[in-house]
């Protein structure tokens, strides 16, 4: 769990994002239903808290071993930048499962997991790209 190679750094940020995946899914399931939220926009509130948690993990156990050099803030601006791309590409294939979904006519049972099926394939394409561009310019060591 400490060692500093590539597939051991990728390991890490997996177990991350599979944290903040839950995260994410549990506050998307608690906003979704109440009254002036639907999918999409709970969605937003819960990639944010995910976000959050994510650099806290992600700079204490998946990239613990780089120090930067850089100030708190720089480093913080760099990584919501790059999730925030990240999470970008994440919304838009959430949407598109769930927008398949709604017009697919679906039992109660997969209209209900609909949801959570995107955030799921969301999160992993999202995770690829936060991971190989978070390697490159947030823990990078200042390079």
């Amino acid at each position: 769990m400490r060692s500093h190679s590539s597939r051991a750094t990728f390991f890490r940020f997996a177990v991350v994002g599979s944290t903040i995946a839950l995260i994410d899914a549990g506050l998307l399931y608690l906003l979704k239903d109440l009254p002036g939220f639907n999918a999409y926009i709970a969605r937003v509130f819960s990639y944010t808290a995910a976000m959050a948690a994510g650099y806290v993990l992600n700079r204490y156990f998946t990239f613990h071993h780089i120090e930067s050099g850089r100030v708190l803030l720089d480093e913080l601006v760099r990584f919501f930048g790059v999730h925030a791309l990240g999470g970008v590409l994440n919304f838009g294939v959430f949407s598109l499962v769930v927008f398949l979904g709604e017009r697919a006519e679906l039992t109660p049972f997969w209209d209900a997991v609909m949801p959570l099926l995107g955030v799921w394939i969301g999160g992993v394409v999202g995770m690829s790209f936060n991971f190989l561009v978070s390697r490159k310019l947030v823990f990078d060591g200042g390079n």
